[in-house]
């Protein structure tokens, strides 16, 4: 059974930086696709970030040059280093997990869709003041 656990999450103040983590349990497929969502209040969850096992980024307009996904296959762990936090991140932030085709549903220059991952954290907030 696939487990996605996030943690990481906290409250600081504009500019600051925070790194989610995500440990993924039970997954033990050499092709993946990863992702990062967030939902805020009376919002659309929204993709972030994902990477897929051949080392393909991506990420949304909103967020590029201040946050980086990265994964420790060693530890079976998915991050997310944010820096430059601004209050619209301000959200509930949530990891997804999938097989790699998952990633290859993504748009030219898009996120995967959030309908296309199978696997779903429990989430981990992250508020950002002004």
């Amino acid at each position: 059974q696939v487990q996605l656990v996030e943690s990481g999450g906290g409250s600081v103040q504009a500019g600051g930086s925070l790194r989610l983590s995500c440990v993924v349990f039970g997954y033990a497929y050499r092709h993946y696709c990863l992702g990062w969502f967030r939902q805020a209040p009376g919002k659309e969850r929204e993709g972030v970030a994902s990477l897929d096992s051949d080392g393909t980024t991506k990420y949304a307009d909103s967020v590029k040059g201040r946050f980086t996904i990265s994964r420790n296959g060693a530890e079976n762990t998915l991050y997310l280093q944010m820096n430059s936090l601004k209050p619209e991140d301000t959200a509930m932030y949530y990891c997804a997990a999938d097989f790699k085709v998952a990633c290859l549903r993504a748009p030219a220059a898009g996120l995967p869709p959030r309908a296309s991952f199978g696997f779903w954290g429990q989430g981990t907030q992250v508020t950002v003041s002004s």
